[in-house]
């Protein structure tokens, strides 16, 4: 069976939720353990990882928009949720003994580093996981987006969407049992269908710096490894 890596250099979109564990909110730390051991797995696998990581556990700006917030206010908010889930997941990476790095878009050096590019490859070269918190800094954007612009921008291999489906249907398989997976996808079909599994902008970012998309269901334990071993789970967006 294949253990070789089929990508280098990976860049992880994890949501805030995989830290939530059985809780209502927040981080259960048991849940951040499990997440680090397996991030622990791919690592030693000799990749390059870095990691975008939501803020959903914590707050959603757009369900806060909905109660009459301002949505620039409830993006801030969310930026600063991301940062807390970072060094979180950091702390628990480190407690399997892998080194990590958290990086943010926004400006907090006494909590992490500020993003920089040059250095961000330089600490993954130098074999740390990277994990890339505050979205873009900028609001109106998802975590999705600041995935594919953090991949983009790192020159990754791959960008693996971790999800709660084992990849894209046709149309949504919990209301239609006969829906059907996609095993592949053109980035051009995915834009024209305008599937709702991934952001528009962070489709059309992945296609243009050609950075491949691997979407799929990070519940089962295992599954980031066997994507990144490329044993064909989920689904592939490609050119």
């Amino acid at each position: 069976m294949k253990t070789r890596p089929r990508y280098r250099r990976v860049l992880l979109k994890l949501t805030g939720e995989s830290l939530q564990g059985g809780a209502e909110g927040g981080i259960d730390w048991s849940a951040a353990q499990r997440v680090a051991r397996e991030l622990r797995d791919v690592a030693r696998l000799g990749v390059q990882l870095a990691i975008v990581i939501g803020g959903g556990n914590f707050w959603r700006g757009r369900t806060a928009q909905n109660t009459g917030m301002d949505r620039i206010t409830a993006d801030q908010i969310g930026m600063i949720a991301t940062v807390m889930n970072g060094l979180a997941l950091r702390d628990a990476l480190e407690e399997t003994g892998v080194p990590t790095r958290v990086m943010t878009a926004l400006e907090i050096p006494r909590f992490a580093e500020t993003f920089q590019r040059d250095r961000a490859v330089r600490h993954l070269e130098a074999g740390s996981v990277v994990i890339f918190a505050g979205g873009t800094s900028n609001p109106l954007f998802t975590t999705d987006t600041a995935a594919a612009l953090r991949a983009a921008e790192i020159r990754a291999d791959v960008l693996l969407k971790a999800s709660t489906v084992d990849g894209v249907y046709d149309s949504d398989p919990r209301k239609n049992p006969k829906a059907k997976r996609y095993a592949r996808l053109r980035f051009s079909e995915a834009i024209a269908r305008d599937l709702k599994v991934m952001d528009t902008a962070a489709f059309s970012l992945c296609k243009d710096s050609g950075v491949r998309i691997i979407l799929f269901d990070s519940r089962r334990a295992g599954n980031i490894k066997q994507a990144v071993l490329g044993r064909g789970i989920g689904t592939l967006v490609t050119e």
